[in-house]
C-alpha cells in the first residue's frame, strides 16, 4: 500500500507468539531456532528463512543511521509480543541521537470492530503518523522486562507481572492474561485457543473457510493469522488420541491460505469428551509444545492455567 508516511518501511516478518522463543540463547542461536520453527511450521525453506531473519536483524542493527524509528504495533497478543522483543533489543543498546516513537492503538474513529492497521487506507494510516509518541525509558524497561519474562523457561516469571503496574504499555496487561490462557487448562488440558476452536467446530463451523473468521471475531485480542490458528487445530488432529479429524487441503505444514481454505475439521467423540471436561487432552496424549520460552513436554504439563481462580499452577 502506498502512503505519504516518510522514511524507510520495514515489515517485521516474524511470529514470535508461536513456537520456541527461549531467552537463554545468543542472537545467532535464537535466529537459527526461530528459522527452524518457521521452516517446520510453514513449509518454508530453512536457509532462505534464516537469511531473511538475518537481513531483518541487520536492518535493525542500523537503526542509528536514522533520526527517528517509529514502531507501529497493534493491541493484540501477536503484536504485543513483537513489540516486547523490539523494546528489549532497543533497551540493551545505546540509542545515541536516534529518537524512538510508538504508534499502538486498539481502535480507529469510524472503523467498527477495529482489528489492525491492515483495515486502514493510506489516508487513515497517514493520519496516525503525527500522533506518534516518543518512547520513554519506562516503556523500554517494561518492554524489556516483559520480553525476558516471556522468554523465560519458568512460567512463574510471566505470571508475576500480572500484579504489577504495566500502565506504561497500556495493552500489556491484556496480553499477559491472553498468553496465560494459552497454557493447558486445569479442566481439560486445552489452551483457550484450542478450546474455542473445538467449540466452534462442534457448533458447525467445520470448513476452515468459515471457521477462521468465526474465531477471529470471537477472539480478536490474540491477533492470530489463519496459519497460526490452523496449526493449533492441526496439533489436536495429529495427536495419538485426536480431538479432531482433518480432511482436504494440505495435511502437512500450513504452507498457504489456499490449501488451508480447502480443509475442514470434525470433532471426534474424544474431542467432545474433552470439551465436556470428562477427558484431559494432555493426560491422554502427553504434550510437546512451546509457549514463549516455556517448553511443555512429557506426560503432563508442568504448568496449568486455572481460569476460574485466574492462577497459574505449577512450580510456583
Amino acid at each position: 500500500m502506498k502512503s505519504n508516511i516518510p522514511g524507510e518501511h520495514l515489515a517485521w516478518r516474524e511470529a514470535l507468539v508461536c513456537g520456541p522463543a527461549p531467552g537463554n540463547l545468543s542472537i545467532d542461536e535464537f535466529r537459527h531456532a526461530r528459522a527452524q520453527h518457521l521452516a517446520d511450521a510453514y513449509g518454508a525453506n530453512l536457509e532462505r528463512t534464516e537469511q531473511e531473519l538475518l537481513a531483518q536483524e541487520e536492518t535493525l542493527a542500523r537503526f542509528s543511521d536514522q533520526e527517528e524509528v517509529v514502531l507501529w504495533f497493534e493491541h493484540d497478543l501477536f503484536c504485543q509480543v513483537q513489540l516486547m522483543y523490539l523494546l528489549h533489543r532497543f533497551a540493551q543498546t545505546e540509542l545515541g541521537t536516534t529518537r524512538l516513537s510508538l504508534i499502538c492503538i486498539n481502535e480507529f474513529p469510524g472503523v467498527q470492530g477495529f482489528r489492525g492497521f491492515g483495515e486502514l487506507n493510506e489516508e487513515q494510516l497517514a493520519a496516525l503518523f503525527p500522533q506518534r509518541q516518543e518512547i520513554t525509558r519506562l516503556q523500554l524497561d517494561l518492554g524489556s522486562k516483559a520480553w525476558q519474562a516471556y522468554a523465560a523457561a519458568d512460567a512463574a516469571t510471566w505470571f508475576s507481572l500480572v500484579g504489577t503496574d504495566t500502565s506504561a504499555l497500556p495493552f500489556l496487561k491484556s496480553a499477559l492474561i491472553k498468553h496465560l490462557q494459552r497454557f493447558p487448562s486445569t479442566e481439560n488440558g486445552l489452551g483457550k485457543i484450542e478450546r474455542v476452536g473445538l467449540e466452534l467446530i462442534a457448533g458447525g463451523y467445520c470448513s476452515f473457510k468459515s471457521l477462521f473468521p468465526a474465531f477471529a471475531r470471537r477472539e480478536p485480542e490474540y491477533g492470530y493469522g489463519d496459519a497460526q490458528f490452523y496449526l493449533e487445530l492441526k496439533r489436536l488432529a495429529d495427536a495419538a488420541a485426536p480431538a479432531l479429524t482433518l480432511s482436504g487441503g494440505n495435511n502437512r505444514a500450513a504452507t498457504d491460505s489456499a490449501h488451508m481454505l480447502l480443509s475442514s475439521f470434525e470433532i471426534t467423540e474424544f474431542g467432545k469428551a474433552v470439551l465436556a471436561g470428562d477427558e484431559d487432552f494432555v493426560r491422554r496424549n502427553g504434550i510437546d509444545h512451546w509457549l514463549g520460552g516455556v517448553h511443555l513436554v512429557g506426560s503432563e504439563a508442568a504448568w496449568r492455567w486455572d481460569e476460574q481462580a485466574q492462577e497459574l499452577l505449577g512450580r510456583l
